[in-house]
């Protein structure tokens, strides 16, 4: 124990003895002179001296000039204690320190694993949120700014030769730009865009970094890390880290923490990336499938009009083309067809009739045989579908329009005169893709300036609604909503068909519907004009 050099204490004060205690003890008087301080003490605050005021540590030493202090604590070297007073008999105060270090480097690293346990929950839904690979590449950036560096840049790799990059500055602005071969030059990152394990920071040296990785204004790069970004099989690219002097490098667990955020933000990155590469194979796909934009061809007005089965889906069962005029056949063929399904799968086959009508358009004058042609090869592609559809062959002969019109298990079309009369052409025949041998009969007809024929699916007249939701449109009615088209353009008489199609279906489901009309122009054929085409210049 030790003493004032001229006193008489010996012992403890009152009941506590600070000798015999099993921490460091310090016994300071009601003026804040230390009194006593056990040989523990005496080790962990060597600056204290008996009879006079305790001059370190400063949080201590407030509290004991403080009456009425409960428990303090606080850092002592370093270490860090806990000091509990307990007042005296005599008006003097024992404080008991306990050292607390690994308790608090316990709590601490149990807070820290929660923050960042709560920050890739955070940063899982805010990565996952997109399937938009710029916006992905952003929110890494952002994140990876905010709670692991100072700044921090993201590449994507790339087939082509410039590598795509965000950069997120000590600002936390956002910068897009692209890279080339300066990657190379960067220790570690052409590893990382290889998808190769992470080379530790300290054996990077930050002098090293390329202007171009470093923000503008950035100052002085105190550390470097650079983490790969796994993707789904393949990677996704890497994370650069930057940390401004005079920071230290990343620590051992800070470098396993941007790997756990990396493996989350590579993992979205790589989704969005495959989304969109399926996203543009689906649009290069779909544009086949999507049925043509029609328009006035030699001298002939073609219309066409489309609504899938799903509002959502974009294509389905039902098809049209118009094949303009060659040198095997000087008149234009027109197609509506109707696979039998719906949906994608139904989509597929109707792609697969109509290459394969492409392919026999050198036949199209000879209707029976072109359809008896693609019966044979619908049968060999061992499909259980069939497809019902109607050919028109159309040629413009002075101001009228010659067709050549054959029915194939699908509803003869319907023919608009200029009196607005209806009526319905007289071809039919068997479906296509079932029988070995099918029947057609192929009727030829004129129509006048103004006059219009119209091809349409059993989309149109199955479809069901009305006041109670069940009753069929109907050919029947489907005549009456042409009655008032004549003397219309083909397009103008195609949207009225669907505009009264969908005002009767209203929210009910329905089939694919399909319209194509053909019309002969009112005005002059455009050959007798000069010679001119249609939207050229006759001055």
């Amino acid at each position: 124990m030790s003493v004032s050099p001229g006193g008489s204490r010996t012992g403890a004060t009152g009941p506590v003895s600070a000798a015999a205690a099993p921490f460091p003890v310090v016994v300071t008087d009601a003026a804040g002179h230390v009194a006593e301080l056990n040989d523990a003490a005496g080790a962990l605050l060597p600056d204290a001296r008996v009879g006079e005021v305790l001059p370190s540590p400063g949080w201590l030493a407030a509290a004991q000039r403080t009456p009425g202090t409960g428990s303090v604590s606080g850092a002592v070297g370093e270490g860090f204690f806990s000091a509990s007073p307990s007042v005296l008999p005599g008006g003097e105060t024992a404080w008991w320190l306990v050292e607390q270090t690994a308790y608090r480097s316990a709590v601490e690293e149990l807070e820290t694993e929660r923050e960042r346990t709560r920050f890739l929950s955070e940063a899982s839904s805010a990565l996952l949120a997109s399937l938009n690979l710029d916006r992905c590449m952003d929110v890494t950036a952002r994140l990876a700014a905010e709670h692991l560096a100072d700044a921090a840049l993201v590449i994507a790799p790339t087939t082509g030769r410039l590598l795509p990059l965000v950069l997120c500055d000590q600002h936390g602005r956002l910068v897009r730009g692209t890279v080339s071969g300066a990657v190379h030059s960067v220790p570690g990152l052409p590893e990382a865009l290889r998808g190769f394990p992470p080379v530790a920071s300290r054996w990077i040296d930050p002098a090293a970094a390329p202007d171009w990785l470093v923000p503008e204004d950035f100052g002085e790069v105190g550390s470097l890390a650079i983490v790969p970004l796994p993707g789904h099989g393949v990677p996704a690219g890497a994370l650069v880290l930057l940390r401004r002097a005079p920071r230290s490098v990343f620590s051992a667990s800070e470098e396993v923490f941007a790997g756990l955020f990396a493996a989350r933000a590579g993992a979205a990155m790589s989704a969005a990336r495959l989304y969109t590469e399926q996203n543009a194979i689906t649009d290069t796909l779909m544009r086949d499938l999507l049925p043509p934009a029609l328009r006035e061809v030699e001298g002939v007005e073609f219309a066409g009009g489309y609504r899938a089965s799903v509002d959502t889906d974009r294509v389905g069962g039902d098809f049209y083309d118009v094949h303009p005029a060659n040198e095997d056949s000087p008149e234009s063929l027109a197609v509506l067809g109707d696979v039998s399904g719906k949906g994608l799968e139904a989509a597929v086959l109707t792609g697969k009739v109509r290459n394969t009508l492409q392919a026999l358009l050198p036949l199209g004058g000879d209707h029976g045989q072109l359809l008896r042609l693609l019966n044979n090869a619908l049968r060999n592609a061992h499909s259980t579908r069939f497809v019902t559809l109607v050919l028109a062959s159309a040629v413009r002969e002075d101001r009228d329009v010659l067709l050549r019109l054959t029915s194939a298990g699908h509803p003869p079309p319907l023919i608009l005169r200029q009196d607005g009369g209806v009526e319905e052409a007289d071809t039919g025949g068997t479906l296509i893709g079932v029988l070995p041998q099918i029947r057609t009969r192929t009727t030829e007809l004129r129509l006048a300036p103004g006059e219009t024929c119209v091809l349409y699916t059993d989309g149109v007249t199955e479809a069901r609604g009305g006041p109670l939701g069940d009753t069929l449109f109907g050919e029947e009615r489907l005549q009456r909503a042409l009655l008032g088209c004549a003397g219309m353009p083909s397009e103008a008489v195609v949207e009225r068909v669907q505009m009264l199609v969908d005002e009767w279906i209203g929210d009910g489901g329905h089939d694919d519907i399909a319209v194509l009309a053909i019309t002969a122009p009112l005005e002059a054929h455009p050959s007798a004009v000069r010679g001119a085409a249609r939207g050229r210049d006759t001055a």
